[in-house]
């Protein structure tokens, strides 16, 4: 299935045997041709070297790669010695997001909300980097109100974003209700619909709390139903996410963003039955 923006997402590894396994996952994973795939980093922008270190092993592997960049706990200065490197080797498409605060920290940033982040971005580096900034159809969980979440997603793409990926969710309806409102304030960047494959009932809802999506009612009691019985979960999974990737596509989805969780099995089902 071809889609001209179909992204996959990795974490850096945090020891060699990860490091190992993330190599073949993509390996699996770059047979389908992605677009691009993107890196994340821990709280407070804490692995940002692990960041690039595995955006250049993909970059060397001939696959184009965007590390995200968050501006919590970092200077102005830090920020522009990162993008420094990004320049020289040559990476042109990043994620800007403002990043959770790590663990115990109190101290303030130089720029405290993602919006600021592309600012900054754009004033030191002009049109150099295609920038990705995150949505929430479902609301961000420390946002105050919806409506205030959307104004918040405006500002950044107003900043200078080019695009935009939602976090997860499972209804469609709430990522079409947030294109409609989006583009009633003027908004017309692409945002790609963020999708999670299921497949680990516990993973799935400790991730969903942190982060605010909604797991719906009837998916909850159908993934719980099956307790420990992974082909289960795994099969009713990739018939949900399907499900959902084709409506979103049928509905004008401009591509699909996998959080793959460094995983090669559950995206490649997912995509492969699209393209079926």
């Amino acid at each position: 299935m071809e889609t001209h923006n179909f992204s996959i997402e990795f974490y850096p590894p945090k020891t060699p045997e990860g490091a190992d396994k993330l190599r073949i996952a993509r390996g699996k994973l770059a047979a389908l041709n992605p677009k691009y795939f993107s890196v994340t980093f821990g709280a407070g922008g804490s692995t940002q070297q692990g960041t690039l270190d595995t955006v250049l092993e993909i970059i060397g592997e001939g696959h184009a790669a965007a590390p995200h960049l968050s501006c919590v706990g970092g200077s102005r200065e830090q920020i522009r010695a990162i993008l420094g490197q990004f320049q020289s080797h040559g990476i042109r498409r990043l994620v800007a997001l403002r990043g959770d605060l790590p663990s115990g920290y109190g101290g303030g940033s130089e720029l405290r909300y993602a919006s600021d982040l592309v600012e900054f971005i754009r004033a030191e580096t002009g049109d150099w980097f295609h920038i990705e900034v995150a949505g929430y159809p479902e609301m961000h969980p420390q946002a105050r109100s919806p409506q205030d979440d959307l104004q918040n997603f405006a500002r950044k793409v107003r900043a200078g974003a080019n695009a935009a990926i939602t976090q997860y969710f499972y209804n469609a309806d709430a990522y079409f209700q947030f294109i409609d409102q989006t583009r009633a304030l003027g908004i017309d960047v692409p945002i790609v619909p963020g999708i999670m494959p299921i497949t680990n009932y516990s993973q799935l809802m400790r991730f969903s709390d942190m982060c605010g999506a909604e797991i719906p009612r009837w998916i909850r009691l159908k993934l719980a139903s099956f307790g420990d019985d992974s082909a289960s979960i795994k099969a009713f999974g990739a018939d949900v996410v399907t499900s959902l990737c084709e409506r979103l596509l049928k509905g004008g989805a401009p591509g699909l963003h996998f959080y793959s969780m460094n995983q090669a099995a559950a995206t490649s089902t997912v995509w492969q039955r699209l393209a079926g």
